[in-house]
């Protein structure tokens, strides 16, 4: 993420990585040494006693588990987005000095990908992502309760895969450059717009370290 104004950065891995939790459905960058590719995968941070690892999985017919990779990958949280109207400023009536723009929360984590053709780990791994997203419901689903036969079936037909985490950093565009009032005035805009509660709330509470 080179460009990352103080007023928009955030590198609190705490806020960070709650935000992960939220959004684990990441756009995965790789190279291949030839040109850049880009996959959907849902991502589940996980600490480790050796550090703090990316984990999830692919289906064994996606060619990105036995597609050399060059450099580190990049994995892409969120954005939590929202189109910003020049006219939510209350200082557009005093000067009009004021344009459009986009305000968002993203979280970038960049590492070494580690491929995982093992069914145990891919096993643990289906079950915790799954554990963390049936988290809350009243009847969590878990891996437990489909037959075993099937469940080593399906587990066939997919590839684990980790990602050492390198660099864990943050970019919450909420309108940090501009006056407290262009600042409700554009949360207030985008409340009304029926946008993210989750963007309109790091506005309001400017969430920054």
């Amino acid at each position: 993420m080179p460009y990352r104004p103080a007023h928009d950065a955030v590198d609190d891995p705490e806020v960070l990585l709650e935000f992960i939790a939220r959004h684990p459905l990441a756009t995965l960058v790789t190279h291949d040494g030839t040109a850049p590719d880009a996959d959907l995968i849902p991502l589940l941070a996980h600490r480790g006693s050796d550090g703090l690892d990316l984990i999830g999985h692919v289906a064994r017919a996606n060619p990105l588990w036995e597609r050399p990779q060059v450099g580190p990958v990049l994995a892409v949280f969120g954005p939590v987005d929202h189109y910003v109207s020049p006219t939510w400023y209350p200082s557009k009536a005093e000067t009009h000095r004021t344009v459009p723009t986009w305000n968002y929360l993203i979280v970038h984590a960049r590492g070494e990908l580690e491929i995982h053709d093992d069914r145990a780990w891919t096993r643990a791994a289906v079950a915790r992502l799954t554990n963390a997203m049936e988290s809350g419901r009243d009847t969590p689903w878990r891996v437990g309760m489909a037959p075993k036969e099937y469940v080593d079936e399906q587990l066939g037909h997919i590839v684990g895969i980790s990602i050492r985490i390198t660099s864990l950093v943050g970019k919450f565009k909420v309108s940090g450059a501009r006056s407290e009032d262009d600042r409700v005035g554009a949360a207030d805009g985008i409340e009304g717009d029926g946008g993210p509660p989750e963007l309109v709330q790091a506005m309001r509470l400017r969430l920054r370290p």
